[in-house]
């Protein structure tokens, strides 16, 4: 049987863990050539060998997603080894410096900003550039339901997230006619690496979700994948909330 995404090619920021790694791999199930991007070179590495056991085709591209070079290089690498770019899931953030507003030091705003949204505007700019000579594309980023409501503590990351799907839907529309699609994801409490550091209890957490448990990053990447597939033709500049039932309280 055909696999959905054969012969076609996706980008995953963030992949070394956590949600990205699970929709590399979820992507490549899908028979997508991989390029896994991180700044962290050993989780990187380990998910393309992930791949690669499982009979998928991946690389490794070390990303840092602020710094326009390592963003243009990452896209140029994908077309150099696979020819094109299909799927982009952007996915690299970095979590809350935990401050109050008053409290925070400006370089803490400015480091969350730099990779959280402006990481996501570069790979957008890059990523469509050579999707713009195909024709065709999707892109999905990686909100979270802090781009639907506001904690405390979470100044800068809030304000990232939002960004993100005000910049979702702004690139949706600038590029709706030229066959792209643009949505973005809105995961909620995920057993992933980084919220495993915040969290002090999980089975408190669990127990305040609408479903009794967290997420996992597998539901989270089975998200992406979706709305990158032509089961999700017509839709773009939205965002899908994969929370349990969180945002609806």
């Amino acid at each position: 049987m055909a696999k959905s995404f054969e012969n076609r090619v996706a980008v995953v920021t963030g992949g070394g863990s956590g949600i990205g790694r699970a929709s590399a791999l979820a992507f490549a199930m899908e028979g997508a050539k991989v390029v896994v991007a991180d700044i962290d070179v050993k989780g990187g590495e380990e998910t393309v060998r992930m791949i690669k056991n499982a009979g998928g085709e991946a690389i490794f591209v070390k990303t840092d997603v602020s710094k326009a070079q390592d963003v243009e290089a990452m896209v140029n690498k994908a077309i150099e080894v696979y020819g094109r770019l299909d799927y982009a899931h952007n996915n690299a953030g970095v979590e809350p410096s935990g401050h109050l507003i008053a409290d925070m030091p400006e370089e803490m705003w400015d480091r969350v900003i730099s990779i959280n949204l402006k990481g996501m505007f570069l790979c957008i700019k890059y990523e469509v550039a050579q999707m713009l000579k195909q024709g065709k594309g999707a892109i999905v980023n990686t909100s979270s339901i802090d781009g639907l409501i506001a904690m405390p503590c979470t100044s800068d990351y809030t304000s990232s997230k939002h960004g993100i799907l005000g910049l979702t839907k702004a690139a949706a529309l600038d590029y709706a006619a030229q066959g792209i699609r643009v949505n973005a994801i809105c995961p909620g409490t995920i057993q992933t690496p980084l919220i495993m550091r915040l969290i002090p209890d999980p089975q408190v957490e669990a127990a305040k979700m609408p479903m009794g448990r967290l997420g996992t990053p597998e539901e989270v990447a089975q998200a992406a994948v979706w709305l990158c597939s032509d089961a999700a033709s017509f839709v773009t500049g939205t965002h899908l909330s994969v929370d349990g039932g969180w945002a609806a309280w």
